[in-house]
């Protein structure tokens, strides 16, 4: 990679083509990803048999989990790779680089050998019903296996992006994505596989993806490193990237958490209400995946602008990103709402599972027009290394505004306040995060137009 051509696209192109050429195609990927997440479910669902489902809903918030972690390596590296890159350390920036690699080897392997020791546990914690537990730990048995390559692709889905290799950076998570929805109709309905075949088409997609990227270095284009030699922890590489990647996957560690407290908490109201809110959080998740797509495209602009000192570029990238951040999610709010009853339909067949469904999807719907503005806001803070606010709205979103609500709302409500618990917790989390992302601002940049540290500001 011509260290130049990202140069020139992050500090000269203009702003909407600059926007445009590197969010589009980290949209694509996370709709690639959205896709994925939708055929197993869709698959299952062909099986008629909606236990199976239930049995995916309440296992895929664990697996996530995986991802997160991979975000904390991915998000992070990709804020210090960002500004150490437009501030000129290219040595620095391969050190990070390596760092995420081998970081995200141990700790896979680790968190894959924890759940699989503690699976029955797990599967306590989050609900699963006699009929439903050797279903999801058939599933969660099966998909952690491929946990350090989950972490390896969702690390450089994001790094390769600070190269300007938007379009690579997604064909990791396309490939292996793709991979993952046409084996799925195969080994599910073809083989007779059912769940277990959802969980191998999982693996082997994972896998896929992961070893694209770790091609993509082998070959020797890349103006970054996974090579052990660069590896390094000292000279602040690895407290760089957990300071701000720590707090962006807690956001994520805390969704899969958060998810896993409400199905224990909808068990009672009997696994097809579970089965529906997983449904539920498939629609409106169509809108969160392409918005957090295009809030991470938009991030390697920002944090490149950060590190050269360009305060103006800037202010105009982040105001582009956000109105256009609006308009899609607005769009995309829209086209979900109007089509509600189709897209549950494909999922399932129970009736009562259905008009469940139904219901909850129209309630989270009612704040996911906020997605758009909150994702780049965020990965704003996180591209300026705002480690302490990045902190405080992941853990308020899904932590100490959501978990609360989720508790009082159904003491006052019932079944639907659990669900309208993530509508509460959206409105205040995207008002938290104006107030802290105008309070970095005004720190990012001194009178003389100089950055609060060269690579390195945290608030």
């Amino acid at each position: 990679m011509d260290n130049n051509k990202s140069m020139e696209l992050f500090s000269k192109t203009p702003v909407s083509k600059a926007v445009f050429k590197n969010a589009l195609p980290a949209m694509a990927a996370m709709l690639m990803v959205l896709v994925y997440n939708l055929a197993d479910t869709f698959f299952i669902g062909q099986t008629h048999d909606d236990l199976q489902v239930a049995a995916v809903s309440l296992a895929t918030p664990v697996f996530l989990i995986f991802m997160a972690v991979g975000t904390m390596f991915g998000i992070g590296g990709t804020s210090v790779i960002s500004r150490a890159m437009g501030a000129g350390r290219t040595e620095y920036a391969k050190k990070v680089s390596s760092f995420c690699m081998w970081g995200c080897l141990a700790v896979g392997v680790l968190l894959s050998a924890c759940m699989l020791i503690f699976v029955d546990s797990i599967l306590s914690l989050v609900g699963a019903s006699e009929d439903t537990w050797s279903l999801a730990k058939t599933y969660l048995v099966i998909v952690v296996c491929c946990g350090p390559f989950v972490l390896i692709s969702n690390c450089y889905s994001n790094v390769i992006r600070t190269e300007g290799e938007s379009a690579k950076a997604m064909m990791g998570t396309l490939i292996g994505n793709l991979l993952n929805v046409v084996l799925d109709p195969i080994m599910i309905l073809g083989f007779g596989w059912n769940i277990a075949g959802a969980a191998i088409a999982t693996v082997i997609g994972n896998v896929v993806g992961a070893g694209y990227y770790i091609l993509y270095f082998l070959r020797g284009k890349s103006s970054l490193s996974i090579s052990i030699k660069d590896f390094a922890i000292k000279d602040k590489v690895a407290s760089s990237v957990l300071a701000v990647g720590i707090p962006a996957a807690l956001g994520s560690v805390l969704m899969s958490v958060s998810q896993i407290i409400v199905n224990s908490q909808m068990a009672e109201y009997g696994d097809m209400a579970i089965a529906a809110m997983g449904v539920a959080m498939k629609v409106v998740i169509i809108t969160g995946m392409v918005c957090m797509g295009l809030g991470q495209g938009v991030q390697p602009i920002l944090g490149y602008c950060v590190g050269a000192k360009l305060r103006e570029r800037f202010k105009k990238v982040l105001k582009f990103s956000l109105i256009f951040a609006f308009i899609l999610s607005a769009v995309l709010t829209g086209i979900c709402y109007l089509f509600t009853n189709q897209i549950v339909s494909a999922f399932l067949t129970d009736s009562t599972a259905f008009e469940y469904a139904v219901q909850f999807s129209r309630i989270l719907l009612t704040t996911s027009v906020l997605f758009g503005v909150f994702y780049v806001l965020t990965n704003a803070l996180q591209a300026m290394g705002a480690a302490t606010s990045s902190l405080i709205i992941n853990v308020c979103r899904q932590g100490i505004i959501f978990i609360p609500a989720v508790f009082l709302l159904k003491v006052i409500m019932g079944m639907t306040g659990l669900v309208w618990a993530q509508p509460v917790a959206d409105v205040i989390s995207l008002i938290i995060a104006y107030i802290l992302y105008k309070k970095a601002e005004r720190k990012m940049f001194c009178a003389s137009e100089t950055v609060v540290t060269q690579c390195g500001y945290t608030d």
